[in-house]
């Protein structure tokens, strides 16, 4: 790691389908050996099942604001926000002892872990192609079910049992 000055962000494209740059994101966490072509089948084909299969979920005001986005983009977007952690633990050595110290996500690692979770989950699933298992892992995500979303609710209760160490925070 660089002593001198912090990396410079990448920009990326937003994806060629919806304009959308969290989704963007996703298809390149997604990626494997540099094949996103593969990765774009994958994502844009689960959010075709998500469209069949979510026709029935009714959505928030919020949600719905950007109208000309498809139903499998909303289940997408409410996925990523019931997964996206707000405390974690982090190491802090104090005088010899190392504490779990609970602190607060920033937005951007956030959504980096959420991703992170669900393309995890997914990869477990039991379905026949990725395809399959993004769209249920989403839709499962969505609806507070799923791997992902256990995963978060460990790591909250994580940073709930270790709250006596708040006061070790930097």
């Amino acid at each position: 790691m660089s002593r001198r000055h912090r990396a410079e962000k990448r920009e990326i494209l937003p994806d060629p389908k919806f304009g959308d740059l969290v989704l963007s994101k996703f298809i390149n966490n997604l990626m494997l050996d540099g094949k996103k072509s593969v990765a774009e089948k994958i994502v844009y084909g689960a959010l075709e099942i998500l469209d069949t299969k979510a026709a029935n979920q009714n959505f928030d005001d919020e949600d719905m604001a950007d109208s000309n986005a498809g139903k499998g983009l909303l289940v997408f977007r409410r996925a990523l926000k019931k997964v996206k952690p707000q405390l974690e633990v982090r190491s802090r050595r104090v005088g010899g002892a190392t504490y779990q110290v609970p602190v607060e996500v920033r937005h951007d690692r956030g959504m980096a872990l959420a991703m992170r979770w669900l393309i995890d989950s997914a990869r477990k699933r039991g379905e026949n192609t990725m395809m399959e298992r993004v769209a249920a892992e989403l839709l499962d995500a969505a609806n507070d079910r799923g791997n992902a979303v256990k995963k978060r609710e460990d790591t909250h209760k994580m940073a709930d049992a270790n709250r006596a160490f708040a006061h070790y925070r930097w």
